[in-house]
């Protein structure tokens, strides 16, 4: 296991439980000046399934980004318990920073059932193998002091990108891309609930870091490192279909159908390297060009 992982599980995702319905989270010591989005819905989901009988897993959550967080200071976490009904289990997370909210999010569990199936197809793509590593260096790249140590960050994810990466100099690109992602190293099996909560949380983390620049790549060379746009998510909703381990590759496909008024929409669809499809996410992001 990296370094950044393990901090990001055994620290960053291992609230501390200050009340009954209340938690406290810090964030990883190198961090961008602007906590990261999926950090606090990672928290978020962690808080909110420490509530939650072990019988129920979640399937879905939707959260609103509300303030700018500081990653110098805790945040805390707060569960409203809204429903536990004989199938469904409903919980609301507020994280508060500074006397503010900074984040709202909704998410909803199941105990597990059977029904119908069926599902989209992954596009046949070529192996994570094929493709280098890429550390994800701050946004953008050439101005390091938007980091709490003034260096580039080291992300606990594997990250290959198939068709564009956000350092491409190439135009005419399409909103579209492809992702493999995987932890960096091998996470608690994921056989008990608290096991299937953290996986669940890593992908929470992972889907925030690359979905937006599906919504850059056809109107700024270099994408969201090259110092022309600044990216923050709005809101997210992730959708999780079926078990899956977020420590072996996902291919994450990405695509952005609209942008405009400031803001960009992108899908995303995570698979197993067999096919299965395991988790959908959209969001939507405030998208603006630095002014000279």
């Amino acid at each position: 296991m990296g370094q950044a992982l393990r901090e990001l599980v055994d620290d960053v995702l291992d609230l501390e439980r200050i009340e009954r319905d209340i938690f406290r989270g810090r964030s990883p010591r190198e961090s961008l000046l602007r906590v990261f989005g999926g950090q606090v819905a990672g928290q978020a989901m962690v808080a909110a399934g420490r509530t939650v009988d072990d019988d129920r897993d979640v399937h879905s959550l939707h959260g609103y980004f509300l303030r700018p967080g500081d990653p110098f200071a805790p945040i805390v976490y707060e569960v409203d318990r809204t429903r536990d009904g004989r199938s469904f289990t409903t919980r609301r997370v507020t994280a508060v920073q500074h006397g503010e909210t900074i984040f709202t999010m909704s998410a909803s569990f199941q105990r597990p059932e059977e029904g119908v199936e069926h599902q989209a197809p992954m596009p046949e793509t070529p192996a994570p193998d094929g493709f280098p590593r890429r550390d994800m260096p701050p946004v953008p790249r050439d101005e390091p002091a938007r980091t709490t140590t003034g260096r580039a960050l080291t992300w606990p994810l594997d990250v290959r990108y198939v068709d564009h990466s956000p350092w491409d100099d190439t135009e005419d690109r399409d909103p579209r891309n492809r992702v493999w992602v995987r932890a960096d190293g091998e996470l608690p099996d994921p056989g008990s609930s608290g096991g299937r909560l953290l996986h669940v949380c890593v992908l929470t983390y992972a889907s925030d870091l690359t979905l937006l620049e599906a919504a850059v790549f056809p109107h700024v060379v270099g994408g969201a490192t090259s110092g022309e746009v600044s990216l923050a998510s709005l809101d997210h909703a992730v959708w999780f279909h079926r078990p899956f381990r977020a420590d072996e590759w996902l291919l994450y496909v990405q695509e952005s159908p609209s942008a405009g008024g400031g803001r960009g929409l992108a899908a995303g669809r995570f698979y197993t390297r067999d096919g299965v499809l395991v988790a959908s996410v959209v969001q939507e992001g405030l998208i603006r060009k630095r002014r000279p």
